[in-house]
């Protein structure tokens, strides 16, 4: 569960990790409250809010009232801007990367540290991986403070500023830990020149499952949520039916048998040169009411030019599979096309299902191909980006 900015400082402050004073704001009206000059941040789960114009800074009420009126109520790539956060502006002598994240190679806690803050941490890796800085734990391993300013120095930071940042280190980690969240980053972490140390920025991703052990953060305002706010229409419909389903920037809906066939399917359709339009997962025995449903998000979905669909059966029957497939063709009669292979336990009966369709109404099954078990996966998706591709 990603935080917005206000959010995770909300945390940040309440264990001592220093921010701008700011103050959110929804209306107009409330920015009268604030001291000038300031920056305007629109609290939207958007990377690279900066180069989108939704980091803005104002010298006068005026101009800041202009900015607020042209991000309050707006959409941004589909994100609402709800609120925006009005922080003190502050003089910076230098910028810092910091975060401790989970190394999902290594399976390990890691703290990252870097003193070329302000850019994404990919790129300051490939323009200066002289200058990144890691700290692996052991899972469970709590942090020492002598850790954090080990970290600060080799950032080449000396005395009270070494002493400081050290501290901001052992916080975010044990953030990290204590909080059961999957990344905590502020980029940039700055010394100002009036000598304060500031988290300009923060982007915390909270584990949504572990939510009912951490009460203190509905103290903070911070409810459990799954973003509905930030979900297309199909998403939201998928979201309250129980199926796991994110839209992406393709224009090939999958309709797979399952989570890892379904990131499986994925990776093939980019390696093949494709692009999926979705991500989607039916659930071990899915019911015919939720298969129907999986279908109609794809072709409700005006982006999707082809539905590949792919049964492996095993839990999940190819018949529960094909009489779905056939129910929702011979009642809504979509006019886009579907390239599908099927294979699995109750095969058989599952193609009987497809065959009597077709010979009672061959109609509705014109743009629909389905393969056999002796069609390689590969080749079906070759042709499923064919098909997208107009060819």
């Amino acid at each position: 569960m990603r935080l917005y900015e206000h959010e995770a400082k909300s945390i940040f402050r309440s264990l001592s990790i220093s921010t701008p004073q700011s103050v959110l704001v929804g209306s107009l009206s409330e920015l009268r409250k604030v001291t000038f000059p300031v920056v305007l941040k629109a609290q939207v789960l958007l990377g690279r809010r900066g180069k989108a114009g939704l980091i803005q800074g104002a010298d006068s009420l005026d101009e800041a009232l202009s900015i607020l009126q042209d991000m309050i109520g707006k959409r941004f790539d589909g994100h609402e801007v709800k609120a925006v956060l009005v922080e003190e502006k502050v003089d910076v002598e230098k910028e810092y990367y910091c975060a401790a994240t989970i190394d999902r190679i290594r399976h390990r806690p890691l703290l990252i540290t870097s003193d070329q803050g302000g850019m994404e941490i990919e790129e300051i890796s490939r323009v200066h991986p002289e200058t990144v800085h890691k700290r692996h734990f052991e899972p469970g391993e709590k942090i020492e403070p002598y850790v954090g300013r080990e970290m600060a120095s080799r950032i080449e930071l000396k005395g009270e500023r070494l002493v400081e940042m050290g501290a901001v280190l052992t916080k975010i980690y044990t953030m990290l830990v204590e909080y059961d969240c999957k990344l905590v980053e502020i980029n940039p972490l700055v010394i100002t020149t009036d000598g304060r140390i500031l988290a300009l920025d923060a982007k915390v991703d909270l584990d949504e499952d572990a939510m009912y052990r951490h009460s203190e953060l509905r103290r903070l305002g911070i409810e459990p949520r799954h973003e509905v706010g930030e979900l297309n229409e199909r998403e939201k419909i998928a979201k309250a039916a129980g199926v796991p389903y994110v839209e992406l920037d393709g224009d090939i809906g999958t309709f797979p048998g399952g989570a890892g066939f379904g990131i499986a399917v994925l990776d093939l359709i980019s390696h093949f040169g494709g692009k999926a339009a979705n991500f989607m997962d039916s659930g071990g025995a899915p019911s015919q009411e939720r298969l129907r449903l999986m279908i109609g998000l794809l072709m409700d979905n005006p982006n999707v030019k082809v539905v590949f669909g792919a049964r492996f059966g095993g839990i999940s029957r190819c018949d529960d599979w094909a009489r779905a497939v056939v129910q929702y063709v011979t009642e809504t009669r979509p006019s886009k096309p579907m390239i599908m292979r099927m294979v699995g336990n109750m095969e058989k009966e599952g193609w009987e299902i497809f065959d009597e369709a077709r010979r009672v109404d061959p109609e509705p099954f014109k743009n629909i191909k389905i393969y056999r078990w002796d069609t390689p996966i590969e080749e079906v998706i070759k042709e499923a980006i064919r098909v997208a591709r107009g060819m």
